[in-house]
């Protein structure tokens, strides 16, 4: 069965099958199922050699912005591609060719409906930074505010339809003729990857975002998020603070002494805490491009385009299995994934209790430079992938996330362990977890349930107490169909009474067969042969009314 190829799209799927080809003998192919869509002809030689997991990620930049997102998403789901390969992914980031500032100037003036110069008194020429969907430039608004404006790439849109269209079609195909796709359902994650990826074409989104993120934010003092600008956003063009620093990675070993590394990489690890467990809503994307130090020593937390969002059920669940992982209690971590997974045909019970005991108990007191809670839960996915049971995208969104705050972590202070932070801050997150229950909000809400509880107790304990009364009061339980059940106790009591009815005569035939008498049957005394005769009949129509009955119910059950 081949894929069903549109014209229009015949580069795009030339593109991909030279991707495949390069990896169809790879770890990668085997872990996702590709090399069961590939013909023959279409594989390279065998060399023995396995292209190496970075490849990947320099294939997929070249091949354009959507396959730069796609590799981001893919970065995240590390129950869907080895762990080498997540890593190499999560690098996707701030490295793509400008486009044309004559290009910036129109799509910033079509947007903000005026000349560039009427809106900000500075504009640099050059970005700041290039990434898939957009670039940077540095400016400076009439009132003095530094600003950094962010700009979608000019037919941005256009080409990511159509490249949804083509990796659409390869979802479909691959769901419906392989086994990686019936396991993993590659049309939910390309639904998902397509349903975040608009949201990150719609600036207005991202600075809702940072608005919300920054409010929830305030407390760590330690932590900035830039503040966008609304009445310079649109959805092409987002307009926010300018934070001035490094990238984190940047930073040289004299500046780091001058931080507080370990107090820097505490505060960041309780913040994502908070922001995943309490606030619902989550930073998605802290690679270390999306990090910088500020030049009064703090983190600040740029990209929001990409967010997870966490309901508050889930929040529950996801507390209870970090802190079963940080305490190394494989078995209620387990029960936890099982609850929160959905369980295929073929699901392994036994062996994915075996393999997470195992996993979590190398993981219980390892420090960030052995084992870390993000690469716990990366492997956790995978071995949930492998024992047939499908993680909540939540789950994996998180692995990624605590996967790039390991590089963060590492970059700050080499000895901080993030699974004694997570023991730390959990009566914390509980606490936060029950203020934010009672807020204003859900206090009115329960005052009305409660109004509405008194306003009508009283009419309810008139009519309760009137039926008590009368005697209406009637409990009715469906345990089980008690008709159905007097009715069959009511024909064995027949039947063995019809069948001692017949025994006696056929006992009572015999004695008179010794009685003598003027009145005969076939030489026999007739008394004694019209009660064998009458049980004879008796017995056969017993028998036969026994063997019609059991056919009509046995009709009955296989209609069912």
């Amino acid at each position: 069965m081949s894929l069903a190829f549109k014209p229009e799209h015949i580069k795009r799927y030339r593109d991909i099958a030279q991707l495949m080809m390069k990896y169809g003998h790879s770890g990668l192919s085997t872990e996702m199922g590709l090399d069961q869509i590939l013909t023959a002809d279409d594989r390279l030689p065998e060399t023995g050699q396995d292209p190496k997991a970075e490849e990947l990620a320099d294939d997929l930049e070249k091949m354009g912005p959507i396959y730069v997102k796609l590799g981001q998403v893919f970065s995240s789901r590390g129950d869907l591609l080895p762990a080498s390969y997540v890593k190499a992914l999560t690098r996707l980031q701030d490295h793509n060719q400008p486009f044309a500032y004559a290009d910036v100037v129109k799509i910033v003036e079509e947007e903000l409906g005026c000349r560039l110069s009427k809106a900000f008194q500075e504009f640099e020429e050059k970005p700041l930074a290039t990434a898939s969907l957009g670039q940077v430039h540095r400016a400076i608004l009439h009132n003095g505010r530094p600003v950094a404006v962010k700009v979608q790439r000019p037919g941005i849109r256009a080409e990511i339809a159509a490249d949804l269209e083509v990796l659409g079609d390869i979802a479909r195909f691959a769901d419906d003729y392989t086994d990686a796709g019936r396991r993993y359902q590659f049309v939910g994650v390309m639904e998902e990857f397509q349903k975040n990826l608009l949201r990150e074409l719609d600036y207005t989104q991202e600075a809702r975002n940072l608005a919300r993120v920054g409010e929830n934010l305030q407390e760590f003092r330690r932590i900035v998020v830039p503040q966008p600008v609304m009445a310079y956003s649109t959805s092409r063009v987002l307009t926010m603070d300018y934070i001035q620093g490094k990238k984190i990675t940047s930073v040289g070993p004299l500046r780091k002494m001058e931080m507080d590394g370990a107090e820097m990489a505490e505060e960041l690890f309780q913040a994502y805490l908070k922001q995943i467990l309490v606030d619902g809503i989550f930073h998605a994307d802290p690679h270390p491009g999306n990090v910088f130090i500020t030049d009064d020593n703090r983190i600040a937390l740029l990209d929001l385009g990409m967010v997870g969002h966490v309901s508050p059920p889930m929040q529950e669940q996801l507390l209870k299995l970090m802190i079963a992982i940080a305490d190394g209690r494989g078995d209620e971590a387990t029960d936890i994934a099982i609850k929160i997974g959905e369980t295929l045909e073929d699901f392994d019970e036994s062996t994915f209790r075996r393999c997470v005991i195992e996993l979590v108990t190398q993981g219980q007191d390892a420090h960030v430079k052995d084992i870390n809670i993000g690469r716990v839960m990366l492997d956790f996915a995978h071995i949930a992938a492998d024992s047939a049971i499908r993680m909540p995208s939540e789950l994996t969104m998180l692995s990624k996330t605590l996967l790039n705050l390991d590089d963060i972590g590492t970059a700050l202070d080499p000895e901080f362990n993030p699974n004694a932070s997570i023991r730390r801050h959990a009566g914390e997150i509980l606490q936060q977890r029950l203020l934010k229950s009672i807020s204003l909000g859900n206090l009115v809400t329960t005052a009305m349930e409660a109004q509405e509880f008194a306003r009508e107790m009283p009419g309810r304990v008139n009519h309760i107490l009137d039926m008590v009364a009368k005697n209406q009061i009637k409990v009715k339980v469906d345990a089980f169909d008690e008709a159905t059940l007097l009715e069959g106790f009511q024909k064995v009591a027949n039947r063995i009474t019809t069948g001692l009815v017949l025994a006696a005569l056929i006992l009572g035939a015999s004695m008179l067969m010794r009685v003598p008498s003027h009145f005969e049957i076939f030489g026999y005394p007739g008394l004694a042969m019209l009660c064998f005769l009458g049980a004879s009949g008796g017995g056969f129509w017993l028998i036969m009314t026994i063997l019609m009955s059991d056919r009509a119910v046995h009709r009955k059950s296989n209609a069912k």
